[in-house]
């Protein structure tokens, strides 16, 4: 239930508190002094969109506060749990603020929120009916929605929406094996042509390297061959005028080490002499060695050249690297396999589809069955309702037609339609065909106020549903709201005195105007001020004791019914 509401700097209230109570609580002024505007903070409050046309002139910033005491409110109270953002208290303070510059921030208890989490939990506190509702009536959506909140519909709806998920999922992933199915036995084609020409290449994974290195070397052997002989010769060889670097080196070795006996410090310089020595001959056995192994082959290089020729060609064709041609090779391979399993794919898939979509009749068949119970009750509930808004003869059906050829939705597969009669004799015909705009305002008013004694929020806002009605009519509207107010917090806008005087709490809307600003000023009235707005609601400006007493015997009506 809403307990407390403060608003500051929206639209032309600068600053308003108020305190409300259980029951129908009503709330009435002239037109344009704000009456709506609480309704609309309201609506920020539980996640509407909002801009900086929504602050009031001359302030940075609205802020707007709401606390809902949760004793009758198990699902927001278990939705507040599941994210943590209960209270000790048990309650739930909902606060926007809305900047004119920067994003607006919501919190709950005192933690930062997104507007979806705020609109999922305003959904479960309050639920508002606003002003022109009944031509959304006209809407086959909207009377699918009321229906299934007069019944309940919560758990079947959800597994209705959990089929359908599970059934579209596997209908896309077989469309698009359809799709590709047409193409499949070109793609065939074209990947056995593929795997046969690189098959013919006898690839390996690690041939590439290996050929680059040995054409490398075979390319370069007459370099090589000239450059190995000239360093033996200087190494080993030398001729008539200049000795081989290793004979020279066996000399000096021999000289230094006769000179040790003359300068025993020459030890260190010898040792590393010797060793040098014996690392020289090393090289040249390696290089005799290397000699030996290296010749011209043209033969061999002319094969190399022909091969890596074969794999460049192949890798510009297929727009690989040449030592990428093994691994995309068995990419292919890949790519054929998965293409010869497809079609069991596509068979399975068609076979879990079927399953799927008897799974989701079942439960758009029971669904639809629950749907028909319902409407058959809502149909009466409606009809008697109507005729004692001032339409006696009216005949009102909410049909539920379940149609199995239907395409599959989340929200089953019936077709609803409400159907209405005003006069005897006349056939149901669809509500836009029968009824004028006050016959559809009653008509749509006896649907929201069924539904929403059977919805899970526990404050109702009505603002200005009365509209387009007046005398007994009205009256009724009153008993209705009234009636409707000992199970909820019910909380309507109203311009009709009869309407007003059903309410248990009566709150006054005026409009405040100086030359420099203008204000709204909420009011709970008590007894006399309120029978003097009522008079005024009858008689306007000037207030007679006729209106007066007219005003005092509807307060007096309303406690004795």
């Amino acid at each position: 239930m809403l307990r407390h509401i403060h608003v500051r700097n929206f639209a032309i209230i600068d600053n308003v508190q108020l305190e409300l109570e259980g029951g129908l609580t009503v709330m009435t002024g002239e037109t344009g002094a704000g009456k709506s505007i609480l309704v609309d903070a309201l609506g920020l409050l539980l996640g509407d969109r909002a801009g900086a046309e929504a602050i009031r002139p001359g302030s940075d910033r609205a802020e707007l506060e709401a606390l809902f005491s949760l004793e009758n409110s198990p699902e927001a109270r278990a939705l507040l749990s599941e994210l943590a953002l209960d209270d000790e208290s048990g309650d739930c303070l909902l606060r926007r603020v809305i900047a004119r510059e920067g994003a607006s921030r919501a919190f709950v208890n005192g933690r930062s929120v997104n507007l979806a989490t705020l609109r999922e939990l305003g959904g479960l506190l309050v639920d508002i009916h606003g002003q022109n509702e009944h031509q959304h009536l006209l809407r086959p959506a909207v009377q699918r929605e009321l229906l299934d909140t007069y019944a309940a519909h919560d758990t079947l709806l959800n597994v209705v929406r959990l089929a359908f998920g599970v059934w579209k999922t596997t209908f896309e992933q077989l469309e698009t094996l359809r799709q590709t199915d047409t193409q499949r036995s070109e793609r065939l084609d074209l990947l056995q042509h593929q795997l046969v020409e690189l098959a013919a290449l006898r690839l390996s994974i690690d041939e590439w390297p290996q050929l680059e290195s040995e054409h490398r070397r075979l390319a370069q052997a007459g370099k090589l061959i000239t450059l190995t002989h000239n360093a033996l010769h200087i190494l080993d060889e030398g001729n008539d005028d200049q000795r081989s670097l290793h004979t020279q080196l066996n000399q000096i070795t021999h000289q230094l080490g006769l000179a040790l006996g003359d300068d025993p410090g020459l030890q260190a310089s010898l040792d590393l002499l010797q060793q040098s020595e014996i690392l020289i001959s090393e090289a040249i056995a390696s290089l005799r060695g290397y000699v030996d192994e290296l010749e011209l082959d043209p033969e061999r290089l002319h094969q190399l050249e022909s091969r890596l020729s074969s794999l460049h060609d192949a890798a510009r064709k297929y727009r690989v690297r040449p030592e990428e041609l093994y691994s995309h090779q068995h990419m292919l391979q890949e790519q054929l396999d998965a293409l010869k399993h497809s079609g069991a794919s596509l068979e399975q898939l068609s076979r879990e589809l079927a399953k799927h979509a008897a799974s989701y009749q079942h439960a758009a068949s029971e669904l639809s069955a629950s749907r028909q119970q319902a409407a058959a009750r809502l149909t009466a509930a409606v009809t008697t309702a109507i005729r004692g808004l001032g339409m006696p003869h009216a005949e009102f059906e909410l049909r539920v037609r379940y149609d199995q050829q239907a395409a599959f939705s989340a929200h089953g597969l019936d077709n609803i339609e409400a159907l209405v009669t005003t006069n005897p004799g006349q056939p149901l015909q669809a509500l836009n065909k029968v009824a004028s705009g006050g016959e559809l305002s009653r008509i749509s008013l006896a649907l929201r106020v069924q539904t929403a004694a059977q919805g899970e929020a526990a404050t109702l806002i009505f603002d200005e549903v009365d509209t387009g009605i007046g005398g007994g009519v009205a009256e009724v509207v009153g008993r209705l709201l009234a009636e409707l107010g000992r199970e909820r917090q019910v909380l309507c806008v109203t311009h009709l005195p009869q309407v007003a005087a059903q309410g248990q709490h009566h709150l006054n809307v005026q409009k405040q105007q100086d030359a420099t600003s203008t204000r709204t000023l909420l009011t709970p009235l008590d007894a006399t001020a309120r029978i003097d707005e009522l008079a005024r609601m009858i008689g306007g400006v000037n207030i007679s004791a006729q209106t007066r007493k007219l005003a005092e015997e509807m307060l007096v009506q309303r406690t004795i019914n």
